[in-house]
């Protein structure tokens, strides 16, 4: 989000129904909740189909249904909130608010119980086609969404933000068509849906991290210096970065991906530096997102070294590294931050939010080493689904009374 969307949410027209409740006010609220909820729900779901004592009959690949919905499950409801929270403040237009949002947030679980419903059971041809009906319908609505406003408003800068729910409903419409035993893409389908969410964080975050630097750092006694104004050198390293990830889709072990990847790699590193992040340490809600735009570099680094060493580096630790590293830190970042910023609090991180953090960082790390330790790989996944459940579960518990509340006067 740029810097406007941690200042108080207004609609500029009147408030539909239900728009009085608190947790229909604006995007995020339900849906960093719904978000949260379901990174705990799944993700037990996966550990227990892991440890053997749950089993998909249905349609779906075990791996391909975790993998859906991580990314456009969990990670699609952040991004839901975040596109109809942050949309509607670049363009000046009406909020999605009240009953529509409702009917937002209806749908995103609709799909969800479809989903599942079809890996469990054994769902007939009719029955996943629903499924996935279902569930790109949601992606289909948020596209349109998205997309009117920025017309309307008359934002062409921000038109290229409305491309992610596009290449989000085709993603998922490729894992769909894997269960419907049309194509074997699901595998790709969900790395499209990573490469999406890591592509807005260089594009975005190379507009919110430097300026919200800029702005905590001015208001400190220290002096120094400010990080760097975005210029072409940041142009370049998104260009780079965006070649790794097409090579990365099309071809995770080959030459492409390991040079594009190593170049990524370099560049996002000198990109990160100029932001000054070292400078942020006593505030972790600005020094988290250094935090989680540094697994950026370390991303596309394992992509370079799975490439040429596939042996000793699996592509699931570039994978893991992107997913569990890039975008779930920097939702995790934003959901903290917007959600303080919505709720009229100020933008200072507490205890719980940082062992939040934590937590998060922690799952990253581990679910990595799971991948790079194959004789450690259960006990590794065990601690890190149960960091991960802790991490979501300590954001539900301290920011569920703050987004279902009024936002504080004053």
């Amino acid at each position: 989000m740029t810097a406007q969307t941690t200042e108080p949410y207004r609609t500029t027209v009147g408030r539909r129904a239900l728009a009085d409740l608190p947790v229909l006010e604006v995007g995020l609220r339900p849906f960093f909740l719904l978000g949260a909820a379901w990174a705990v729900a799944a993700l037990v779901l996966w550990v227990a189909i892991l440890a053997g004592h749950l089993s998909l009959s249905g349609p779906y690949d075990p791996l391909a249904w975790h993998g859906h919905e991580m990314v456009y499950g969990f990670a699609g409801a952040i991004a839901a909130g975040f596109l109809l929270t942050a949309v509607p403040t670049w363009t000046g237009r009406a909020g999605v608010v009240g009953t529509p949002l409702l009917g937002m947030a209806v749908l995103w679980l609709t799909g969800r119980t479809a989903m599942t419903a079809a890996a469990i059971f054994d769902a007939s041809a009719a029955g996943s086609a629903l499924a996935g009906a279902l569930d790109l319908s949601f992606f289909a609505a948020l596209l349109i969404l998205t997309l009117r406003q920025v017309v309307a408003g008359r934002n062409w800068r921000n038109l290229p933000i409305t491309i992610a729910p596009g290449l989000l409903l085709a993603g998922s419409a490729l894992v769909h068509l894997e269960a419907l035993d049309i194509a074997a893409t699901a595998a790709l389908g969900n790395r499209i849906g990573i490469a999406v969410f890591v592509l807005l964080v260089t594009l975005i975050g190379g507009r919110i991290i430097p300026a919200f630097t800029r702005n905590w750092l001015k208001n400190q006694a220290d002096g120094g210096s400010l990080p760097v104004q975005p210029n072409k050198f940041d142009l370049a390293a998104v260009a780079v970065g965006l070649v790794a990830l097409v090579a990365w889709l099309a071809a995770p072990q080959g030459g492409t991906a390991a040079i594009a990847g190593t170049a990524a790699a370099v560049a996002h590193t000198f990109r990160l530096a100029r932001w000054r992040g070292w400078r942020t340490l006593s505030e972790p809600l600005v020094w988290i997102l250094h935090v989680a735009y540094a697994w950026v570099p370390v991303g596309f680094g394992f992509i370079a070294l799975s490439a040429v060493w596939p042996a000793h580096v699996p592509e699931s630790a570039g994978l893991h590294a992107l997913s569990a590293g890039v975008m779930t830190s920097m939702m995790l970042a934003m959901m903290t931050r917007a959600a303080l910023g919505h709720t009229g609090r100020p933008l200072h991180a507490d205890a719980r939010t940082v062992l939040v953090y934590l937590c998060s960082l922690g799952a990253a790390v581990t679910r990595i080493a799971a991948s790079l330790l194959p004789e450690m790989f259960l006990p590794l996944i065990a601690l890190s689904g149960t960091l991960w459940v802790a991490a979501f579960g300590l954001y539900l518990a301290s920011y569920a009374p703050k987004l279902c509340g009024p936002r504080i006067a004053g």
